[in-house]
């Protein structure tokens, strides 16, 4: 435990150890296969109280922070600030790096646990405090995200088929 530790030796092992975890879950990120963050598991669905994103929109006013915080964007990754293509397959591969993003902050705010447990209450409770203001407006942005992809997926699905349909009715009367 780092209760008897001085405070400059406990500062150094738990940046030590915020560094290693981060660094392990990014690690797992990049490494799994993709169908771990499929969109379709629990963890990932909507809850209600979001109202479809809604709630990130009104309560959380994201539409005035989240462009000023930086990004991270992998070889070949997506960037927040437009969307290369907007076929289904890409949106559905957006849709799912969300799902890698979200998951990671995620993780990366689940040591903020063992910061308590460690470390005297002030200090466990201070870190755990800058462990989540450094990792959940990101897993936030990127289930907003996740609605707004999921939303325009929709719309494209639902033109391509009116357009299939009128084209089939096309052929029927020509």
């Amino acid at each position: 435990m780092l209760r008897d530790q001085s405070f400059l030796n406990a500062m150094i092992i738990n940046i030590l150890l915020a560094a290693v975890w981060h660094f392990a879950t990014f690690i797992i990120c990049v490494s799994v296969n993709t169908s771990f963050f499929d969109p379709e598991k629990k963890m990932y669905h909507p809850k209600k109280w979001e109202r479809d994103g809604k709630f990130y929109s009104d309560v959380l006013k994201i539409n005035r922070w989240k462009d000023l915080l930086p990004q991270h964007i992998g070889k070949d990754g997506f960037s927040k600030d437009h969307l290369d293509d907007v076929s289904v397959e890409y949106l559905d591969e957006f849709i799912m790096e969300t799902c890698r993003g979200e998951w990671n902050h995620t993780m990366n705010c689940m040591l903020s646990i063992i910061l308590v447990i460690i470390n005297n209450l002030i200090m466990g409770l201070v870190l755990s405090l800058l462990l989540f203001l450094g990792n959940l407006p990101f897993a936030i942005i990127q289930r907003y995200n996740r609605f707004r992809l999921q939303k325009l997926r929709k719309t494209i699905i639902r033109k391509e088929q009116l357009k299939m349909k009128k084209a089939a009715n096309a052929a029927q009367g020509g």
